[in-house]
């Protein structure tokens, strides 16, 4: 399963990783969201009037289903990361210590943008930063809690994140040839930092026109090395 990404359901392709294997979890998960409403005016701008809560039609699955999974896999003593929002933090916090993680920090990631709201503009993201006992520190310790990377541009998926967030985050907490899990590819971020970093990767992700994406990104990405490294 090494470095290979699967186009099915994480609660499906997680039965197959065994126990105690994984080095890092790295993974922005699908949840409801306050974005998305219907649009309104008013004298001050757009602000958003209604909220469905949901962004994926795969939107469905439930932490206390794919977390005890993640913790099952997880080697002792690692660290698990998921991002959340104001909406789902206290719920995701509850079921990773129900399960039995550690909180070791909040982190959060700054944009350089930010997302019309009610209740004051939003211009970051959330990230609990988990760990699998026995705690261990990270491998920068200067690392700031507040990240600070501009939002992807022509995104190829809503939820897109840095690569060069995600590469703090895997590098802060693995060494090379370690291996990292996403069970939400999404856009396939995660496999480009890991490969640019050189950790292994597994990833799982359930809609097939994101991980048509992914595989491209994949195979671009390993040709563009592969020139650089003749090149030299």
């Amino acid at each position: 399963m090494i470095n290979q990404v699967f186009n099915e359901d994480c609660l499906d392709g997680m039965k197959r990783i065994p126990d105690k294997s994984v080095d890092v979890v790295v993974t922005d998960p699908p949840y409801k969201v306050i974005s998305g409403g219907k649009g309104i005016m008013n004298r001050d701008g757009q602000m958003l009037e209604k909220n469905d809560g949901k962004i994926f039609t795969h939107n469905d699955i439930k932490l206390e289903q794919w977390i005890p999974e993640v913790y099952r896999v997880m080697k002792d003593g690692t660290h698990f990361y998921t991002m959340t929002n104001t909406l789902n933090l206290e719920n995701t916090l509850k079921v990773c210590r129900e399960t039995g993680f550690g909180l070791h920090n909040l982190l959060m990631w700054r944009k350089n943008n930010q997302v019309l709201n009610r209740w004051y503009m939003k211009s970051c993201e959330y990230i609990l930063f988990l760990y699998k006992k026995p705690a261990k520190k990270i491998n920068t310790v200067g690392t700031s809690q507040v990240l600070e990377f501009k939002n992807p541009t022509n995104k190829i998926h809503p939820t897109e994140k840095p690569t060069a967030l995600m590469k703090v985050l895997i590098e802060n907490s693995s060494n090379e040839n370690d291996t990292i899990l996403d069970p939400f590819m999404g856009s396939g971020t995660t496999a480009i930092a890991c490969i640019d970093t050189k950790r292994k990767y597994i990833g799982f992700e359930v809609d097939k026109g994101y991980y048509d994406i992914i595989q491209k990104r994949i195979a671009d990405t390993m040709a563009a090395r592969a020139d650089l490294l003749e090149g030299l």
